[in-house]
This record gives C-alpha cells, sequence and structure tokens, in this order.
C-alpha cells in the first residue's frame, strides 16, 4: 500500500488528510520467451501468483515443471522457463475473459471440462468452525482494512488458516494462495478454500485445480458456480456472515 494526500469532505466539511490506498502493478508474464498474459496485480508474492496461475490455469501439472522464474520489478515482467518444452497440442487453449474487474483472463483447454474430477471423500465441517474460520479469515485482512480495495483468499485445513493472501484482483488472490501451497508443498486435497470475492465459475475451477473439498465465502455465487460445483461434489458455501451462511451444493459435508 502507499500514501496519498487527498480531501476529505464529511458532514463537518472539506479536511486535507493523508490516507493509505492499494497498489497496483501490471505484470506481463512470458513463458519459453513467448508473451502470454499481462495481469494486473498486487505488486506482492509475484513468484507464488505466477506459479499459481501457471496450475490452476492447467499450464503446468505440477511446480516441479518450472525450471525458473525471474521477476524483473523494474519493468513488471516474469520470465518462466519450464522444465519440459510444450508440445503444440498442449498449446491449444483458449482465452476466456473472466468476470472480474479489468476484464481478468484464464487459460483453458477444451478437454478441462470433458476431464473433471469428482470429488469423492469423507470430509466434514461443522457450522460453528465454518464461522470460527471466517472470522479468523476477515480478521487477517489487514490489507483491506488498510485501504479497503483488495481482496483476500486463504487455504485451511479446518483447524488453522495455512496460507493467508491479499490482492486487488480475487482471483489473483487465490493463485498467490495456490502458488504459495505449492512452493511449500502443503497437500491441498481435501482442503478449505476461502475467499472474500464473488464466486463465479473460474473460481471454481481453480478450487477444482487444487483438489479442495470446500469452498467458502463472505459473497455470492453465480448460477454457474453452482452448478459447476454440483458437478464436482465440491461444497460450496457463500454469503457467510455472523452465525449464517447458505450451503448450496453437497450439504452432507456440514454437520
Amino acid at each position: 500500500m502507499t500514501k496519498i494526500e487527498l480531501v476529505r469532505i464529511d458532514s463537518t466539511g472539506k479536511k486535507n488528510i493523508e490516507d493509505a490506498v492499494c497498489e497496483e502493478a501490471p505484470l506481463t508474464i512470458y513463458l519459453e520467451g513467448k508473451e502470454l498474459l499481462t495481469l494486473l496485480c498486487s505488486p506482492n508474492d509475484l513468484k507464488e501468483l505466477c506459479i499459481g496461475f501457471l496450475y490452476s490455469s492447467r499450464l503446468i501439472k505440477s511446480i516441479d515443471d518450472i525450471k525458473n522464474i525471474i521477476i524483473d520489478r523494474q519493468n513488471w515482467n516474469a520470465n518462466i522457463e519450464l522444465n519440459k518444452k510444450m508440445g503444440n497440442n498442449e498449446l491449444i487453449f483458449k482465452r476466456l475473459y473472466t468476470s472480474g474487474c479489468g476484464k481478468g483472463t484464464i487459460f483453458y483447454n477444451a478437454h478441462d471440462r470433458v476431464h473433471k474430477i469428482k470429488i469423492i471423500d469423507n470430509a466434514r465441517i461443522s457450522s460453528e468452525k465454518i464461522v470460527a474460520l471466517m472470522d479468523c479469515f476477515q480478521a487477517s485482512s489487514l490489507g483491506f482494512k488498510e485501504t479497503g480495495g483488495v481482496h483476500s483468499a486463504a487455504l485451511s485445513s479446518g483447524d488453522d488458516i495455512l496460507v493467508f493472501k491479499e490482492d486487488i484482483g480475487r482471483h489473483n488472490a487465490l493463485d498467490k494462495v495456490i502458488g504459495e501451497a505449492l512452493v511449500k508443498n502443503l497437500n491441498m486435497k481435501d482442503s478449505i478454500i476461502l475467499t472474500s470475492g464473488r464466486i463465479s465459475s473460474e473460481i471454481i475451477s481453480k478450487a477444482e485445480s487444487a483438489r479442495a473439498s470446500f469452498l467458502i465465502s463472505r459473497s455470492a455465487p453465480t448460477d454457474q458456480a453452482i452448478k459447476l460445483a454440483k458437478e464436482l461434489n465440491l461444497t460450496l458455501i457463500g454469503f457467510v456472515r455472523g452465525k449464517r451462511m447458505n450451503v448450496y451444493t453437497a450439504n452432507e459435508r456440514v454437520t
């Protein structure tokens, strides 16, 4: 975040103040020397963002596929080299403009939706634990408290929050979480993903890549997000506020 001078107008009139605003940077990702895309993001945890983005977009299968990542903060570039060169078939993907502000982008292969892996597990969590996790999640969002301009995402085992990230983009925040989990070799299977933002189908797709069993948010899901979560048998929970919540899919996991 950065400090700026501004004019505050309220019931007492005008006054000059200094306030905190969130930072934004255009990070252009180059994959094997070719420009892939530019992400508008918060300028922190950029390596984790790149790793998580490539993984959740199915451009890599594991962190071991990455040979090297060089972050150039002066020119806001990320140069990524893979251990194995991608074949032409692997590069047949489409660019999908997301529902996020600023037309965020994800990549998907037409075969991804055909080969969805349905979640089959015995994971359970109480509604009381969900409320406690969301309270802890919100308390961790210092960037939002300072600026009111960032989204948050987290990975939880059900007992603790293992990874917490913030970004101006809700997709970026989740990619940063996934990226750090891969760097730390954390087991994401059957885990819980927490997010502050609206849940759309591309957020469900990222949760699927992490093999999470639960996706929990303070905000609302879209109809396509609910449809996809149902197909995956992912427990989708929204509007977690106070002791209230809406469980949209796979409600048997919530006790």
